[in-house]
């Protein structure tokens, strides 16, 4: 089993969508131009209309980063999950199973005190390579959460 570190580093790499990231990029891009565009060339502006479209804009593409950096990173003790609004790491003994049945638009963990977390890092719009990305995190779960006793 020679491959075996190799193959841990890669089942250890982010989890991150990919066509959320590129859209939302995108529309942050576009959004952060033609908020510039219309201050600088829509006549009749306030100083104070021109500060509230600004800021307007800038939220936008503050809620579209933040869209476009979800993930889920592996860590030795757990995984660091930062959602839309939120960030939370759980430890591996805390999942108790990975998740990503039809009509789940993305990975669900269920953990050890009952409740749910969901993984945006693992998006359903990404299709087969979600699938993939899907069975590299429960392979990685089972992997770090196995004990001696494997009970």
């Amino acid at each position: 089993m020679p491959d075996a570190p190799a193959d841990d580093a890669a089942l250890a790499a982010p989890f991150r969508p990919r066509l959320a990231r590129v859209v939302t990029l995108a529309i942050a891009v576009a959004v952060l131009a033609l908020t510039a565009l219309l201050v600088t060339t829509m006549p009749g502006l306030s100083p104070l209309d021109q500060t509230g479209f600004v800021l307007f804009g800038v939220a936008i593409a503050w809620f579209c980063w933040r869209q476009a950096t979800v993930a889920a990173v592996p860590d030795a003790t757990g995984l660091r999950v930062r959602n839309l609004l939120v960030t939370t790491h759980v430890t591996w003994a805390q999942i108790v199973s990975v998740r990503f049945g039809q009509g789940r638009p993305w990975v669900q963990l269920d953990l050890s005190d009952g409740d749910t977390l969901a993984v945006m890092g693992v998006q359903r719009a990404d299709g087969e390579h979600a699938e993939h990305e899907a069975r590299r995190l429960a392979t990685l779960v089972a992997r770090r959460s196995a004990t001696a006793s494997d009970d």
